[in-house]
């Protein structure tokens, strides 16, 4: 059996970063798939599951109602293993194309006070497992490291 292309990826190297992760062509379409680390593969913890679903529920309503991203957005969810997410675009896109709506959705979630959307057992199937405050603080942390000055190495995969 191959290898699905996520697990080709040097993980040993993989710095906090957006990444083109892979294009997928649906016709004459393109979705671009990015993978949004934000702490370093098995070096640094894992990411808490309250603090990824927060960040899951605010960027997924942050981007579905963005003037110029909702039409374009096509997933926003965690990976499996709490290092990040993977956001997943209408277009053929590159790592400098989406910094500004990633920008802008961090913003959002610092800035975000009151209940998390979607916080209700009608609208979520784990709404207690919330923290907005974890959110906020792993979300500073990708915008520091990543989002206020993206450099080469967190744009690009390595090899």
């Amino acid at each position: 059996m191959n290898k699905i292309a996520s697990f080709t990826v040097n993980h040993l190297n993989l710095l906090p970063g957006v990444y083109v992760s892979r294009r997928d062509y649906i016709g004459s379409e393109v979705v671009t798939t990015f993978d949004l680390r934000f702490t370093r593969p098995n070096l640094e913890p894992p990411m808490d599951n309250p603090g990824i679903h927060s960040i899951e529920h605010l960027v997924a309503t942050f981007l579905r109602n963005h003037p110029v991203w909702s039409d374009k957005t096509i997933y926003f969810g965690p990976m499996g293993c709490r290092t990040g997410f993977y956001v997943i675009f209408a277009g053929e896109l590159n790592s400098e194309d989406i910094l500004d709506v990633l920008r802008e959705a961090a913003d959002f979630v610092l800035s975000y006070e009151g209940e998390i959307p979607g916080y209700s057992p009608r609208d979520c199937g784990n709404y207690l497992d919330n923290n907005l405050k974890l959110a906020q603080i792993y979300m500073d942390k990708f915008k520091r490291e990543v989002l206020d000055n993206p450099t080469p190495d967190r744009l690009t995969y390595p090899e």
